[in-house]
């Protein structure tokens, strides 16, 4: 459910401001009916009408790809195969696109929408929502370099990360950070001489691919949503 003024400014025929002028002039119906306020709570069956003329409403998508090594995590490239070749044409056209970004060889969760308010709310550091990565590395991961992920590694620019959690799993390791940083998880690592070979991210929030294959993609329910932000961990200081 979503604000009425907000549905009509996403399909880009009114501003918030024209749509709640438009209500006083009656100019807007719902379902039949003059709208009541340009507050009122619609859903994506709503009939809504400007001067009687139907609007196509933008329905909002919040999608899961299990992203394959060898794309790039962009809408568009001059150079590279892209994620959007993955995504079957109808939902290409409803404008979704990438919340935060897998570099071209790690592969995994990635969390699409079109939505860009949560996408904000998913990527903002302050908000301290968990990523869990799958790491195969060369070198030796010691006790000094669980305590240094502890404490927030301090990458070779000088850029502090927040404190993260890294421990031996399988053949490597696992990696939870709670901000997005360029390259971050192969440069938190490469920092303690643990040079990445394989990364896959695994989790995000409490939301993980289950049986999701490897280059397949799908949409969330509304609980797999409110998986998201269940490790949501304000960060004030960010």
């Amino acid at each position: 459910m979503d604000r009425l003024d907000k549905v009509i400014s996403e399909s880009g025929l009114l501003s918030r401001r024209e749509c709640r002028n438009y209500i006083r002039m009656r100019r807007i119906w719902v379902d039949g009916r003059p709208a009541s306020s340009a507050d009122m709570k619609v859903d994506s069956s709503a009939v809504i009408e400007i001067d009687r003329k139907r609007v196509v409403v933008k329905r909002r998508i919040v999608a899961l790809l299990n992203k394959p090594a060898g794309y790039v995590t962009s809408t568009s490239d001059p150079r590279d195969r892209t994620i959007m070749e993955l995504i079957p044409e109808e939902y290409r056209m409803m404008g979704l696109f990438p919340v935060g970004r897998l570099d071209k060889e790690t592969e995994g969760l990635l969390v699409m929408t079109n939505d860009g308010d949560l996408a904000h709310r998913l990527i903002s550091p302050k908000r301290g929502i968990r990523k869990v990565y799958y790491a195969k590395y060369d070198g030796e991961l010691t006790e000094a370099d669980i305590e240094a992920f502890r404490e927030g590694i301090v990458l070779k620019d000088g850029t502090r990360c927040l404190p993260s959690d890294i421990s031996r799993f399988r053949e490597g390791c696992l990696v939870t950070v709670r901000e997005g940083r360029y390259h971050q998880v192969r440069r938190m690592m490469a920092s303690r001489k643990l040079f990445v070979t394989y990364l896959e991210r695994l989790m995000e929030g409490d939301l993980s691919l289950g049986s999701l294959e490897r280059g397949h993609f799908r949409e969330l329910d509304e609980n797999e949503e409110k998986q998201l932000f269940m490790e949501e961990i304000p960060l004030p200081n960010a």
